[in-house]
């Protein structure tokens, strides 16, 4: 039987949460001897139809927010003339983590000490036999290292899963918005900052209580014996700019089935973003380019709205939508 659509929404969220996270830390590939999927010659396509607001502030300043797909594929590309167009007036970039950070080689020691069990136990004894089973089968059958995986925490080994399907697909995240923008960045010589450090993000994942990361397991495994459909689903909502199908199937589902999961991960962090946004929007700032993943932009409590609440001006920028 499938699992209802809505328990989606409690993986999603951190495995992007933790996609640039891995990358960064160099922990996709053959560090977890994850099989890399073939991702093949980029195809011609519509750019995808961006999810980007922009934010007038004080005195000319203003804000882009632009939604990401944290792992895209080689055809997600080129992007629509608007985001160009946005990073090229921007004299900023910020994204959720520091780029400095997620290029850093001390992230990898960061996440796996994170991940490491310390409490003498090992995956095993955290799962159902049917659970471990799965698992099992699961590694046998895509060649995975379960034995070097076993002493991570379930969370971990959820996200391995998810990425090794999102490969398989051709999804990579070295491909992300975030990363794309990152490496634009750098070449074009404009300054970059961050919304939050590593350190947290990886307390946010670290910090889900058992039951959550067991699911997340579980959902994970469900995913990839259901053909990935859901993840499919997740980002040809992002490629045709649904605001409205992300927003109902990813975050009203888990605000209303995980209200403390979406707490922690959209309210909470939202909140603690708006005070740096605001700084960008005040006289003197010129243009900044902000680059999050696309479900913090989105609903009652993602920071569009948040700063329109606080009588900013706020427009969605995107041709094909008119």
């Amino acid at each position: 039987m499938r699992r209802p659509r809505s328990r989606w929404a409690a993986r999603c969220w951190p495995l992007f949460l933790a996609a640039l996270l891995l990358t960064g830390a160099g922990l996709t590939g053959e560090a977890l001897a994850v099989p890399r999927g073939a991702a093949g010659a980029a195809t011609a396509k519509a750019p995808p139809t961006p999810l980007l607001w922009k934010v007038s502030g004080r005195d000319g300043a203003t804000l882009y927010l632009l939604g990401s797909f944290h792992l895209l594929r080689p055809d997600d590309y080129p992007l629509a003339p608007e985001v160009d167009a946005a990073f090229a007036h921007a004299t900023r970039v910020l994204f959720e983590l520091p780029a400095e950070q997620v290029q850093s080689p001390a992230l990898a020691a960061q996440m796996l000490q994170a991940a490491t069990r310390t409490d003498g136990r090992s995956l095993r004894d955290d799962l159902t036999p049917a659970r471990w089973a799965a698992l099992q089968t699961y590694a046998a059958q895509h060649g995975l290292a379960l034995d070097a995986l076993s002493g991570y925490d379930p969370w971990f080994v959820a996200l391995t899963v998810s990425l090794s399907e999102m490969a398989a697909q051709g999804l990579d995240p070295s491909l992300g918005l975030d990363q794309h923008f990152m490496r634009a960045a750098q070449q074009a010589n404009k300054p970059t900052g961050g919304l939050e450090t590593a350190t947290e993000q990886i307390a946010l994942l670290d910090g889900m209580s058992a039951d959550e990361q067991q699911q997340m397991l579980a959902e994970a495994l469900d995913d990839a014996r259901d053909g990935n459909q859901q993840t499919r689903a997740l980002h040809d909502a992002w490629r045709r700019g649904d605001a409205t199908r992300l927003w109902s199937e990813m975050g009203l589902d888990m605000k209303r089935e995980y209200p403390a999961l979406y707490r922690n991960i959209n309210v909470e962090r939202n909140d603690r973003w708006l005070p740096k946004l605001e700084q960008r929007l005040q006289a003197g700032q010129g243009t900044t380019l902000v680059i999050v993943g696309s479900l913090h932009l989105l609903g009652p409590d993602g920071v569009v709205e948040k700063l329109r609440a606080r009588g900013y001006q706020v427009d969605r920028i995107c041709e094909t939508c008119k």
